[in-house]
């Protein structure tokens, strides 16, 4: 499931509660002094948070119009082991990159809806981390073997026997692989040299580790 922060999760547990003890949604007012906002503004601004990020459905010019999105129906994506966000990690000859999957992730269908040739892989490293991709983090990605510049896409590197997270520009000549990282330098290859095996569509992570 998508991320959610300890603020934000009070208030949709307020209002799933709400919704099934009064059989109608609470206003922004109530949502404010439920959850000890400090004011209707700040409880709207939540509100629009949540909706941005797919738990809520609302009509801005209905009262009480707040309706939940069903998060339970998923669809199961094959985790493939690990990929670098970081210096890349040898495959070959190691678990970090497998065809035969790990586990099957239950990833809920707003993140991948329609989208088909999904898979997921697990995070090492802190080259992405100024992308929202901390180490440990579980990226679900859609196969592919081309992507747009700025595109962050899972890369075998062919002359290394690596693979590894950035994002991807080409550039004369050659091939720009772009840590999102300020202490982190880009990776120059020869086009050649390089396979685009997938591209991020959502990332995942645990609130605590």
């Amino acid at each position: 499931m998508m991320a959610i922060s300890p603020k934000r999760k009070r208030i949709l547990d307020f209002i799933t509660d709400f919704i099934q003890d009064r059989g109608y949604a609470p206003s922004i007012r109530d949502i404010a002094s439920g959850c000890s906002i400090s004011s209707p503004s700040v409880a709207q601004y939540y509100v629009e948070a949540l909706e941005r990020d797919g738990f809520i459905n609302r009509r801005p010019d209905i009262s009480r119009s707040i309706s939940l999105i069903d998060k339970t129906t998923g669809s199961g994506v094959p985790l493939l082991g690990t990929i670098a966000a970081g210096s890349p990690i040898p495959v070959p000859e190691s678990d970090t990159w497998v065809a035969v999957p790990e586990e099957s992730l239950e990833i809920p269908d707003y993140l991948i809806g329609g989208i088909n040739n999904v898979y997921a892989v697990r995070v090492k490293g802190k080259s992405m981390i100024d992308a929202l991709i901390d180490d440990g983090d579980i990226v679900v990605m859609q196969a592919a073997n081309s992507v747009e510049n700025g595109t962050m896409a899972a890369v075998w590197l062919k002359d290394r026997q690596e693979v590894t997270l950035k994002r991807f520009y080409r550039e004369s000549g050659k091939i720009r692989l772009q840590p999102a990282n300020t202490t982190m330098q880009p990776i120059y290859c020869q086009p050649e040299d390089v396979e685009i095996q997938g591209k991020v569509i959502a990332v995942m992570r645990k609130i605590q580790r």
